[in-house]
């Protein structure tokens, strides 16, 4: 599995096409989850960190599952 955290954005994470976060299903290939703490969304990335001036590096975590 590989997250990456984008430049001064989200987390993006990959579902598989399906995930469940806090009991909520999610379809989606991809989640985008917040990490600058501005969403009104949280956990999930609603666009605030641009207007917040959130900055921060491009960053790939790949974790090795199973």
């Amino acid at each position: 599995m590989k997250i990456t955290a984008t430049k001064d954005g989200p987390y993006l994470v990959p579902t598989g096409g399906r995930a469940t976060v806090d009991g909520e299903v999610i379809e989606k290939a991809q989640v985008a989850l917040c990490r600058c703490g501005h969403s009104q969304n949280k956990p999930f990335c609603d666009g605030s960190h641009k207007a917040a001036g959130f900055e921060a590096p491009a960053v790939t975590i790949e974790l090795e599952l199973g």
